[in-house]
């Protein structure tokens, strides 16, 4: 299994969007789902208020492989770079944490 996890800080007011984006339900994930090797994506939001101008989230995106997402990345690049777009419009910032394997 490999994960690539990504941290959020969200504009206040924008939380119900950017959940609807990154959500498993979201563009995100659909477009995940085109292709081989996306297993799920899990969307976590910090329980501790980071102040009045933000909210600090988390995704974590699971492949069966880093070949899978390499191969994903090289694919999808016109729409990832699209959707990208529209998160970056509910965000202050977005920091990759890393990409991650289980033993």
């Amino acid at each position: 299994m490999f994960a690539v996890i990504w941290e959020f800080e969200v504009r206040a007011g924008c939380e119900a969007a950017f959940a609807a984006l990154y959500g498993s339900e979201g563009e995100w994930v659909a477009l995940f789902r085109e292709y081989p090797g996306f297993v799920d994506t899990e969307l976590l939001r910090d329980v501790r208020p980071a102040d009045s101008d933000s909210t600090r989230w988390v995704t974590i995106d699971r492949w069966s492989s880093q070949d899978a997402y390499d191969a994903f990345l090289t694919a999808a690049q016109s729409h990832y770079a699209h959707i990208d777009a529209r998160g970056d419009a509910l965000t202050l910032a977005e920091r990759r944490i890393g990409a991650y394997t289980t033993p």
